[in-house]
């Protein structure tokens, strides 16, 4: 922490005294503003954590959440108010000073180093030395593996990240954060890419954590995890503090009435999601796919859209959905099948000659797959629609602006204005500037994966109810998700996927939540007969699915619950038991930025790693 310099102390007029520290603070701030060119980002806002608890922070997506925590962790200096660690005033000046005072951060993006190794990036800036002043690797590799361990992955120390799914990765950024010998740590959407193993993986290192007194900030928009693990909450709203008090006394709708700023008669009345009654669908399909296959992957897989349906797609760890729209899409070549639009067969499907055709796609990953976080809102919404704006090459700039300012009211992206780089945007913003890129080409077939992943509950709603009108227009929408009360509530009809195959399809009156379970424990009780329950995983990534399926076939899956069991929410469903495998790959693999190729000097050799208790 840098103490306040003297000159600007004796230079300033005399103010209010600032309040003295909270009993038990480690982290606060105090009165904070932080304003950006046009946007006011946190206005006046105080936040206390103490000493050894699990506080939520929770908002809608632009409330400040992220700024706040950028704040604390020494990414931004606040303009206006202190913050203390201890008791102590000062700032953080660089994200390094905030490390080395004991606050640790877990983005909800993975914010690491894709092509270096997995024990390169956990101990990264701080690697071990040998008596010769160069990296010990072995012990690096032995360290990593038994970190690694108490997490349950057995991925090789040596393997290159980008190698690993987008769950794995996550756990590989928790691994590192809790490796720091830190006082806080600040959780930013863990469980976004997690399936429910690896979520009761997290939460039992929660535990862990709290029992040996760290604090930890948690963000998150799920509220069956903040009623279970926090112990209290700040509720942020336009970049102002709208409430903070113990989670036990604020019950959901009310949770959810502050973050919206509605009252609480309207959020009750509003449900669970902003879906629709239904949709009256064209006979006719629009899109029909029959006999699509590539090894490992998906298995001759069938499939209708009609032009006015939602279409739902569900499954479990690598049962094919993203696998099965990126084919759709064209960005996943296939050893087999056929794609048709409007009757059309489509032959050498690529990306562009399914963009052509009426398809396109907003992927799971925005970050990765989808923005272009340097280039600004206008850029990224107009990207795919260059080829139609231009003539004789020179692409009009007046067609440019209003299409954004009709896509930007529409959606009512949140944004400085059109020329802000969209990486400053919130997720649920940078979500809906995904949505219009893809819009204004006025698509037929519209395929969402994870449409509401990672957003907060207003943007979430906003995005359900556009869903809706958008299949009310006419159009086709192919929806996957990870949330079984969006799918069951959104679609239309379900077809759910097992091992990169159709297992099943609901439709009419079997769209309901106990039906898909049933046709998820159907084709998943051939081993351990808990496969219903592993239903929300998120990373259906290429290339692990197949792994995936064979570790949760190879045994019981069942993850000791954790050992946090903290306040249940009057209005709160029952937690659901966790299952199938972490997904992650035992496999050798080339070692990463020129590492020593010798066998790591690990238990059982390289890329083993056996599950233990937490070795610190």
């Amino acid at each position: 922490m840098a103490p306040p310099e003297a000159a600007a102390a004796q230079s300033a007029p005399p103010g209010p005294p600032s309040p003295p520290p909270a009993p038990g603070a480690v982290l606060e701030a105090v009165g904070v503003s932080k304003r950006f060119p046009g946007v006011v980002a946190l206005d006046d806002v105080s936040f206390t954590l103490r000493q050894g608890e699990i506080h939520a922070l929770v908002g809608e997506n632009g409330a400040g959440k992220s700024t706040l925590i950028k704040l604390l962790t020494g990414v931004y200096r606040p303009d206006d108010g202190e913050l203390r660690l201890a008791g102590e005033p000062g700032a953080f000046h660089h994200p390094h000073e905030a490390q080395r005072a004991g606050i640790s951060t877990i983005y909800q993006e993975v914010n690491l180093v894709p092509l270096m190794s997995v024990a390169r990036n956990i101990f990264l800036g701080r690697e071990p030395k040998n008596r010769f002043g160069l990296i010990d690797f072995p012990r690096m590799h032995r360290e990593t593996a038994e970190l690694l361990g108490g997490f349950g992955i057995t991925a090789d120390p040596r393997r290159p990240l980008h190698t690993l799914g987008i769950g794995t990765q996550q756990m590989v950024a928790l691994a590192r954060a809790v490796s720091v010998q830190a006082r806080v740590v600040v959780m930013d959407e863990p469980t976004s890419s997690l399936e429910p193993r690896e979520v009761e993986t997290l939460f039992r290192v929660i535990g862990e954590l709290h029992e040996r007194g760290i604090s930890i900030l948690y963000v998150s928009h799920r509220m069956d995890e903040l009623y279970r693990i926090c112990d209290r909450v700040t509720v942020l709203r336009d970049g102002r503090l709208v409430h903070s008090g113990d989670l036990a006394d604020t019950d959901r709708v009310r949770l959810v009435s502050l973050m919206l700023g509605r009252e609480i008669a309207e959020v009750r009345r509003h449900g669970a999601t902003s879906f629709g009654e239904g949709h009256t669908a064209d006979r006719q399909p629009v899109l029909t796919a029959s006999g699509l296959t590539r090894r490992h992957q998906l298995q001759d897989i069938a499939l209708e859209l009609h032009p006015g349906e939602v279409l739902g797609l569900g499954g479990l760890l690598g049962s094919g959905r993203s696998e099965t729209a990126k084919a759709l899409s064209g960005a996943l070549p296939l050893d087999g099948g056929e794609i048709s639009v409007g009757g059309r067969a489509l032959r050498r499907l690529t990306p562009s000659a399914a963009i052509r055709a009426g398809i396109s796609m907003l992927p799971e990953d925005r970050k990765a797959e989808g923005i272009v976080p340097g280039l600004s809102v206008r850029e990224n919404i107009v990207l795919a629609a260059m080829p139609r704006l231009s003539r004789a090459g020179i692409v009009s700039r007046q067609k440019q602006d209003r299409i954004v300012e009709i896509f930007m009211k529409r959606l009512r992206i949140k944004a400085a204005g059109p020329e802000q780089k969209v990486g400053e945007l919130s997720g649920g913003n940078q979500q809906k500037v995904l949505l219009a890129r893809w819009l204004c080409l006025e698509p037929k077939v519209l395929l969402l994966d994870e449409p509401t992943r990672g957003i907060d509950v207003g943007a979430k709603a906003e995005v359900q109810s556009l869903i809706d009108d958008l299949a009310g227009e006419g159009l086709a929408v192919l929806l996957i998700s990870s949330d079984i009360e969006e799918l069951v509530e959104g679609a239309d009809r379900i077809v759910v996927l097992r091992a990169g195959a159709v297992a099943g399809e609901l439709t009419g009156d079997d769209v309901e939540e106990n039906a898909l379970l049933a046709v998820l424990a159907e084709t998943g009780d051939s081993d351990d007969g808990d496969s219903h329950s592993d239903f929300g995983d998120s990373t259906d990534d290429a290339g692990e699915a197949p792994e995936a399926e064979a570790e949760a076939a190879a045994g019981p899956q069942d993850a000791a619950p954790g050992p946090l069991t903290k306040t249940t929410a009057p209005d709160a469903p029952p937690e659901s038991a966790a299952g199938t495998g972490t997904g992650t790959a035992a496999a050798p693999a080339p070692p990463a930025d020129g590492e020593p190729q010798s066998t790591p000097d690990t238990p059982g050799g390289a890329g083993s790693a056996t599950a233990k208790e937490d070795p610190r």
